[in-house]
């Protein structure tokens, strides 16, 4: 597939927000967001996304000019609106405040209501960690997988995160409950790829590492069999609560996917062990993963968001791949 650089990248996304109306801020934000998804090799929510994303901005679907609002609070927890604003502005908002109350108290948490898709989750958790803190953030979906021990479509895959800053690289986990998120069944499926693995059940009710019979079948395997079908409710759960918006049952209700639940807390890590004390804790987990044997010849055992900073650093020196058909709709729009 071709490579960009990275600033035409990003100025394509934001000249068609811009035309659209898209204020700033607001209007850079998105367009960084996206194209910082691309350029990480976060294809499930960079190009393959943004046509989408306009369509919604176009028919009215998302509020351009929503704040999110708040509606509640509690020392170090608040409770915030979306307002049924743009999901990428309103979670970057909601994670600010997060790191705001973690300055204050040490630790913040933010709910967030009525609020739409955030595309990438780790992006808020690299914003925390930006700014030396313990990033954790998930939200709830619209249903796409059955819980355990049903073929009934119930719960949400539920994106979880948690980033922790490092000098050298932050640590990222950024993952769906199900073993393979719909973004990424969707690539797989019009790259024509099969999946590494079993990710889900095809109609006759077999494991295949078909993505498309997957979406077909709307059987994607939850992580951890029934701990990830597990967790997906407790994340939905706790979501509602402490947002006081919607869960997942009630999500899908709808004619589509909005009106989701989130959580953003942010722990204020310098406050408690200083930089030093934190890169010294981190980088010795890191150099003991570094000493496990690999598997597989040639290929170093990662700590969790080494690999996408590998791809950021080859993005920026080579240019970002981008899919031909996508780059081609992103600049007839």
């Amino acid at each position: 597939m071709p490579r960009i650089p990275f600033q035409d990248l990003y100025d394509e996304i934001h000249r068609v927000l811009a035309q659209i109306g898209l204020p700033e801020p607001r209007a850079a934000l998105v367009a960084r967001l996206f194209a910082e998804n691309q350029r990480d090799g976060i294809y499930s929510h960079g190009l393959n996304r943004f046509s989408g994303f306009v369509t919604l901005l176009k028919t009215g679907r998302l509020d351009l000019h929503a704040d999110p609002e708040k509606v509640g609070g509690l020392g170090a927890m608040e409770q915030w609106d979306g307002k049924m604003g743009i999901g990428l502005w309103n979670a970057h908002v909601a994670m600010g405040l997060a790191i705001e109350l973690a300055r204050t108290h040490g630790i913040g948490c933010v709910g967030l209501r009525n609020t739409n898709h955030w595309m990438r989750a780790g992006a808020y958790g690299l914003q925390a960690a930006e700014a030396g803190c313990i990033g954790i953030c998930w939200a709830n979906t619209i249903p796409l997988m059955p819980p355990w021990g049903s073929a009934d479509v119930k719960i949400g895959n539920n994106p979880l995160v948690i980033a922790v800053p490092r000098r050298d690289g932050h640590l990222l986990l950024d993952m769906a409950m199900s073993q393979f998120s719909n973004g990424k069944l969707e690539v797989a499926s019009r790259q024509g790829k099969e999946l590494p693995i079993a990710g889900g059940y095809d109609r006759a009710g077999n494991l295949t590492r078909n993505p498309g019979d997957i979406l077909a079948s709307h059987r994607p395997l939850p992580i951890g069999h029934w701990k990830g079908s597990a967790l997906a409710v407790m994340l939905d759960t706790v979501a509602a609560l402490v947002s006081g918006g919607l869960s997942s049952h009630q999500i899908g209700q709808q004619t589509a996917e909005y009106a989701v639940s989130q959580v953003f807390i942010a722990i204020n890590l310098t406050a408690l062990a200083g930089k030093i004390g934190i890169n010294e804790t981190v980088n010795a987990i890191v150099e003991n993963l570094h000493t496990a044997t690999p598997l597989v010849a040639g290929e170093a055992v990662r700590y969790p968001g080494e690999g996408m900073l590998r791809t950021r650093q080859e993005s920026l020196e080579k240019g970002v791949v981008v899919d031909e058909a996508q780059f081609a709709e992103l600049r007839a729009i």
